[in-house]
C-alpha cells in the first residue's frame, strides 16, 4: 500500500531532447506497481504528448498551475506545470533554444520547495554544453542549486554531491573540473568541510547515528608514504586527523583500488573520494540502475537519476526509468524524514 504524502515532488524537465521525457512517462506508468509518491513535472506538456506517441504509450497529461492539485491528479494523469520548451523539440537533437525553459524549470522546482508547496526537488538530466551555449555560468546542477539556495536564504551554501546506491554511497570532493586541476583544487579545508557535511546529513537525513567515513587517497596506493606523490601525506592525512579530533569517524587516506570490494564496503557508510570519476565509476558499476545522485548541504532535499541525457536513445523506447524511480523514492523518504523532525 502506498504511503500517503502531504505534498508532491517537483520534477524538473531536464533537457527535453534527452531521455527525461521518456523516463518520466515510464515512471508514471508504473506508479501503482511501484507505489511511487506523487510528483508533477515542470515542463512542456506538448513535448510529453509527442514523446508518448513516439514511445507508443498511453499517458494522460493534465496541466495545472498549482502544486497542491498534483497529488489529486496523479492517480489518473501525469500533472504538468507548464513551461514552454521554446522550440519544437526533436528527440535526440538538443538545441540551445530550450535552455531557457530547462533553467526555468529548475528554478521553479526550487521555489516551490521553499514556499512549502513541494516536498522535494527531483531533477531530470541536463546537457551542460547546451546550457553553456545560452550563457549558463555554473559547472552543473549541483552548483546552480547551491546558488539558488543561497539567494533564497541569504546564507552561503556548500553543496556536496553524493551517489547513493544499494551497495555504495560515494562522494567526490572535487566535481566538474579537469583531472589535471584536481591536485591544486584539493585543500585540507575542502576535504574537512565535505566530510563534515556528509557526516551531518547522513545523521540527520539518512538516520545513521554514527556515520563511518572512508577517505580515499589521491595517488596510486595513497601515495605510498610520499613515494608516488605527496598530496596524500601533506593534505589528506592532516584533514582526516582534524576530523577525528572533532569526533568524526573518518579513516584514511586509503588506496582507492582496494576500497570498493564487498569486505571493504562493509566497514564504512560512505566513501569520500578525491575527484569525480574516482567516486562515480565504482558507484555506477555497483548500481547503475539503482543509484541516485543526492545533493547534501542544501536546505532542501534534491535527488536525480545517476545518468545523463542519453540523446542517442531518446524517443526509441530503450531508456530505463529505474534510476529516476529510485530518485523519486529516495526524495520522498528524505523529505518525509525532514517533515518528521519539524
Amino acid at each position: 500500500m502506498a504511503i500517503p504524502f502531504s505534498r508532491p515532488l517537483a520534477l524538473s524537465q531536464g533537457d527535453p531532447a534527452g531521455i527525461g521525457p521518456d523516463i518520466t512517462l515510464m515512471a508514471w506508468l508504473r506508479r501503482r506497481e511501484l507505489g511511487l509518491p506523487p510528483f508533477f513535472l515542470i515542463g512542456d506538456p506538448d513535448v510529453l504528448a509527442l514523446r508518448a506517441r513516439q514511445l507508443n504509450v498511453a499517458v494522460s497529461v493534465r496541466e495545472t498551475d498549482k502544486a497542491s492539485e498534483a497529488a489529486g491528479i496523479f492517480a489518473d494523469a501525469l500533472p504538468v506545470m507548464t513551461i514552454p520548451a521554446g522550440i519544437e523539440v526533436v528527440a535526440g537533437e538538443p538545441h540551445a533554444a530550450t535552455a531557457k525553459g530547462t533553467i526555468a524549470s529548475i528554478e521553479k522546482a526550487v521555489s516551490l520547495v521553499f514556499s512549502g508547496e513541494a516536498l522535494a526537488v527531483v531533477t531530470n538530466p541536463i546537457a551542460k554544453a547546451v546550457l553553456y551555449e545560452a550563457g549558463f555560468r555554473f559547472p552543473g546542477h549541483t552548483e546552480f542549486l547551491a546558488d539558488l539556495a543561497a539567494r533564497a536564504t541569504g546564507r552561503p551554501v556548500t553543496p556536496v554531491m553524493m551517489l547513493s546506491g544499494p551497495k555504495l554511497r560515494a562522494i567526490p570532493v572535487t566535481i566538474h573540473i579537469p583531472v589535471r586541476d584536481v591536485p591544486q583544487a584539493l585543500t585540507g579545508e575542502l576535504i574537512t568541510e565535505t566530510c563534515r557535511i556528509a557526516h551531518e546529513d547522513l545523521k540527520q537525513r539518512f538516520g545513521i547515528e554514527a556515520p563511518r567515513l572512508a577517505v580515499a587517497g589521491l595517488n596510486p596506493h595513497a601515495g605510498e608514504g610520499g613515494a608516488i606523490g605527496t598530496e596524500d601525506e601533506d593534505v589528506i592525512r592532516p584533514a582526516i586527523e582534524r576530523l577525528r579530533d572533532e569526533g568524526i569517524d573518518a579513516i584514511g587516506p586509503l588506496p582507492a583500488d582496494t576500497m570498493f570490494h564487498d569486505e571493504a564496503r562493509a566497514r564504512y557508510d560512505v566513501a569520500i573520494c578525491m575527484y569525480h570519476d574516482q567516486a562515480l565509476i565504482p558507484a555506477k558499476a555497483l548500481g547503475f540502475d539503482d543509484s541516485v545522485n543526492v545533493t547534501l548541504g542544501l536546505p532542501f532535499v534534491r535527488t536525480s537519476p545517476d545518468h545523463g541525457t542519453a540523446f542517442g536513445i531518446a524517443g526509441k523506447g530503450l531508456a530505463r526509468e529505474h534510476s529516476l524511480v529510485a530518485a523519486l523514492k529516495l526524495a520522498a523518504q528524505l523529505g518525509r524524514s525532514a517533515e518528521s523532525r519539524r
